[in-house]
């Protein structure tokens, strides 16, 4: 087939809700693209964001809206694998998934595939059209590998699992955090009203702001000064359980790429100590430039070896505030990460367990009498949040839990979650996340 030929571009309308561009203009050449794309996630080695983004990088010619269609039908099938493999027959190829995807999930019509496929795919797609099954099982139905089906049905029971999987299966929208330090949150949704952006307050976090749709904030004057950051709504609340105050000593244990960092750094009004802990260079790298925008002098961070680092040992018994966002299994966030689902295992989650609280124990170390702790995870499963909670608390009678949502309410955040935060994608709109507000008894106990 000639060059001229595989580039003829034809408008194919995508009707994907609020949040997608109304017109797609969709080419061979793209199509290729995105069943590349699709076969390197698949293979589920690497992290479907890291994936795209490399591919997009090593692939510049890529415009937004064409990425956009990418990223749009890999992500929609990965979250509804199961059932558009079954669609697509026996042992299928990475474009017969986007195939039938396009067709049952996207609705495409006939005439939208016109000059995309072979006169054979033409006809295998009206038999796609056309099939009808009744899923394997449950798991099959919403679209969970059996082993996770399984764990959620047990803690959740099977009426809460289908409308949590419900959720899972949407995308996520966009949340921002105003930077308290250079505006508040009624000024920046002015500001996003007058420059055309749609948005409204966030539900819950007094400085969360939730976009309508998705649109390109990069090169967007308020992002360049600082004045917002991209952090999901669920996250901003594990800041206000850490309650920093102006002039503490506060640590943020897993630090990583450092959002809730700066949303720490913020609250401490840049006074007192920040330590940013992590033992990804790469990921701290990451974090320099977002601090010097954000305008805040009060993070030190601070690349370690593991948890029992003696940089981490220098502070023992100093910290007034320690956050321990814990390495899990993400399955919290499957709406913005629907991989994670096919890439995890209950062997990993178990190996994960037991870092949690390896994790938890060190960082307890740091926190001094009547100090406080917060473990949270983006999990939505037992083992990696109750459980490694209830064992810390047995094993360290100077720590009480508080109730997060006394410590929330005090901070103008009406959240009705008890004594730990649990937030579910279906009942609150954001990731799923697992807090525990611990404090250290000033008498040792």
């Amino acid at each position: 087939m000639s060059k001229t030929r595989q580039n003829q571009r034809r408008p194919v309308r995508m009707e994907r809700g609020s949040d997608a561009p109304g017109q797609w203009t969709v080419s061979r050449g793209l199509m290729a693209h995105a069943t590349q794309v699709l076969a390197a996630v698949l293979s589920f080695e690497h992290p479907a964001d890291a994936v795209l983004s490399r591919y997009f990088r090593e692939h510049r010619e890529i415009g937004h809206r064409d990425r956009g269609f990418i990223a749009e039908a890999v992500y929609g099938i990965v979250r509804r694998l199961r059932w558009v493999a079954r669609l697509a027959g026996v042992k299928p190829l990475p474009r017969d998934l986007l195939l039938a995807w396009l067709a049952r999930g996207e609705g495409w019509s006939s005439k939208q595939f016109e000059g995309l496929v072979s006169a054979a795919e033409f006809r295998w797609l009206e038999e796609v059209r056309a099939k009808r099954f009744e899923p394997a099982g449950l798991g099959e139905a919403l679209d969970l590998p059996d082993w996770l089906t399984v764990r959620l049905s047990a803690e959740y029971g099977d009426d809460a699992l289908q409308a949590l999987a419900n959720g899972f299966n949407r995308s996520a929208p966009l949340d921002l955090r105003a930077n308290l330090l250079k505006i508040n949150r009624d000024t920046l949704l002015q500001e996003f009203v007058s420059s055309g952006v749609e948005a409204s307050p966030c539900r819950y976090s007094p400085c969360g702001v939730r976009l309508a749709g998705k649109p390109a904030l990069q090169k967007h004057p308020l992002f360049i000064n600082g004045s917002f950051e991209v952090q999901d709504e669920g996250s901003q609340l594990l800041g206000y359980l850490v309650q920093p105050r102006r002039g503490e000593l506060v640590v943020d244990f897993c630090a990583g790429a450092g959002g809730k960092t700066l949303q720490l750094g913020a609250m401490m009004r840049s006074t007192g100590r920040l330590y940013a802990f992590d033992v990804s260079e790469r990921r701290l790298a990451k974090l320099k430039p977002r601090m010097a925008r954000a305008g805040l002098s009060n993070v030190h961070p601070v690349l370690i070896a593991h948890e029992r680092d003696a940089k981490v040992k220098r502070l023992a018994g100093k910290a007034d505030r320690v956050l321990v966002d814990a390495p899990c299994s993400g399955l919290g966030t499957l709406r913005r990460n629907p991989d994670l689902k096919w890439r995890q295992s209950p062997e990993s989650v178990a190996e994960m367990t037991l870092k949690q609280q390896a994790i938890l124990d060190a960082a307890a170390n740091l926190v001094k009498p009547g100090g406080r702790l917060v473990y949270a995870t983006c999990s939505l499963l037992a083992d990696e949040n109750e459980a490694v909670v209830d064992a810390f608390v047995a094993s360290h009678p100077d720590f009480e839990l508080m109730s997060a949502q006394a410590v929330l309410a005090e901070q103008g955040v009406a959240l009705d979650c008890g004594e730990r935060l649990r937030l579910l994608p279906h009942v609150h709109d954001t990731d799923g996340f697992f807090a525990a507000v611990l404090e250290r008894k000033r008498d040792g106990g």
